[in-house]
């Protein structure tokens, strides 16, 4: 977390996170088990850096005992700000009692499955089929993603926080 101050996303940070957003899902639209997510429209944590420049975002909803990060995406890969924009979500996830934080992943997403596992996530379900079905909601998701794997499966990883409701 060294170089990063994590907050809450200003209005003035809208044009930094949408591009984040469109570089990475390519818009606003992300589709996890059966749900089309408007980004836009979610809560949304920043990591700024020296200069006040968005180095990374998280978008996050509450559901029931969990914190799900809907989209995590830094600026520059592996310089920090996804593991800053992680460890907050985990204790604003904590603080509010929450059991755990999870999020959902493609089958082909190596960098994120060693990413999430190596800051304590563990994969807890496979959903096959579940990136077949999420392309009636958005087309647009490619057949072949990552290493020239097939996309085709969602994996859901979460971590406990030690809190509990």
């Amino acid at each position: 977390m060294d170089g990063f101050e994590v907050r809450p996303a200003r209005p003035a940070d809208r044009a930094a996170v949408d591009a984040l957003h469109a570089r990475e899902w390519g818009g606003p639209y992300v589709v996890a088990h059966g749900t089309r997510h408007d980004v836009r429209t979610l809560p949304t944590l920043v990591a700024v850096d020296g200069e006040a420049a968005v180095a990374g975002a998280l978008t996050y909803h509450v559901d029931g005992d969990g914190l799900e990060v809907v989209t995590v995406v830094a600026a520059v890969p592996g310089a920090g700000a996804g593991t800053a924009l992680l460890a907050a979500a985990t204790s604003i996830a904590a603080e509010a009692g929450l059991a755990r934080v999870w999020l959902v992943t493609s089958n082909d997403n190596l960098g994120a499955l060693r990413f999430y596992q190596r800051r304590g996530m563990r994969l807890v379900r496979v959903d096959q089929g579940g990136v077949d079905r999420a392309r009636q909601l958005k087309p647009e998701i490619p057949l072949v993603g990552e290493h020239g794997i097939p996309l085709h499966d969602e994996l859901v990883l979460e971590r406990r926080t030690g809190s509990g409701r």
